[in-house]
């Protein structure tokens, strides 16, 4: 077996992952095989990615042939014991578990059990139409943020580079094996600006101006809207917009803006305790019986669920959960909730960051 470090001199982190975890807790991680399966290939690599004394590091463990694997399995995992975060892309589907199938084949009792992680291309997989992506490869997405590799191997390629290097051992061979894996893991730092994706959807966002805004429809019609304006917790790599129930979001680098319409007119808010309720027909309104007991009786009736309600007309905004309360229906069988944007919540920046981020889920819902 032979082990390869490399210093990572002058590099710095293009995303903030030390909010993650410390830096030092992190690994970042890389296999090189001969084929998919565990049972019937060879694990001929394994490429880390480490944070010691103020700088970032590239080891790399090779097996000279297939007797080097219990020995290659050792080094890696002593080694990652010192550290409990492990970043990878597409690890879990394939790089933990071919190394724990590898471990188990040779009985050795190591596994990815106490380790937190990232995977990047989970994490980055349900953006790709959103960016405009062919498809999710690490070449792809390094590609699109502007890094060109001079490896000019495909992983697939480099098994018969290997498989001609165990019969054959040369430095042209080893040499362009540990650069192909090198530059997966240099690749694995550049992508990390992609979690900022990610981090739509986690809650952190705070709203920095909200202010209404006239615009005029497609009919001719002026309409109210919210413009709701963010800084991002980290930058985006490409610029991304999108729109779903009315709302849109535009967002570049380390700007976001929400555009929500403002519904004018009336609503109505409906008593979930209609036993306690008189229906008023000649009001539209419903009244508790403590009050309605006094309305002669030709003029009043059981309230029931789909007319128990109170009309309002004012400003209100949609939202897709019960956020914020009172809310408001048009009617009693609609799905759609809205809430009154009251004075008292023009003023609330807090209030407005907890509603842009609730925005943020219902548009990402199923990106997570």
């Amino acid at each position: 077996m032979r082990t390869l470090k490399t210093p990572l001199t002058g590099y710095r982190l293009s995303y903030p992952l030390e909010k993650t975890a410390s830096l030092e807790d992190m690994l970042f991680l890389d296999i090189e095989t001969t084929g998919f399966s565990a049972a019937s290939s060879s694990l001929y690599l394994i490429g880390c990615i480490y944070y010691e004394a103020g700088e970032f590091h590239l080891i790399q463990w090779f097996a000279a042939d297939s007797r080097d694997e219990p020995e290659l399995l050792h080094a890696f995992f002593k080694f990652a014991a010192g550290h409990h975060l492990l970043i990878h892309f597409n690890g879990n589907t394939f790089d933990l578990p071919y190394l724990e199938k590898k471990c188990g084949q040779y009985g050795l009792a190591y596994s990815f059990d106490t380790f937190d992680g990232i995977d990047l291309y989970r994490r980055i997989a349900p953006f790709q139409d959103l960016l405009n992506l062919p498809d999710c490869k690490q070449r792809s997405l390094e590609e699109a943020v502007g890094l060109h590799r001079d490896d000019p191997f495909q992983g697939g390629e480099l098994i018969r580079v290997y498989q001609n290097y165990v019969k054959e051992p040369t430095d042209i061979a080893y040499h362009a094996l540990m650069q192909h894996n090198a530059d997966d893991m240099r690749g694995m730092l550049a992508l990390l600006p992609f979690l900022a994706y990610s981090d739509l959807t986690r809650g952190t966002l705070k709203v920095k101006k909200a202010q209404a805004n006239y615009y005029k429809a497609a009919d001719g019609r002026l309409h109210q809207e919210l413009l709701l304006k963010c800084r991002l917790t980290a930058p985006l790599p490409l610029p991304i917009s999108c729109h779903a129930q009315g709302c849109y979001l535009s967002a570049e680098a380390s700007e976001a803006s929400l555009r929500v319409p403002i519904y004018e007119g009336e609503m109505k808010y409906f008593y979930s305790n209609y036993q306690d309720y008189y229906y008023l027909p000649a009001e539209d309104t419903a009244l508790h019986k403590s009050v309605a007991s006094f309305v002669d009786k030709a003029h009043r009736e059981k309230a029931h669920a789909y007319n128990c309600y109170t009309r309002k007309t004012s400003s209100y905004l949609p939202q897709w959960d019960i956020l914020f309360k009172p809310f408001f229906k048009r009617n009693y069988e609609d799905k759609e909730l809205f809430f009154e944007l009251t004075e008292e919540l023009k003023s609330d920046r807090n209030a407005f960051s907890i509603y842009t981020n609730h925005i943020m889920q219902m548009l990402f819902q199923n990106r997570k």
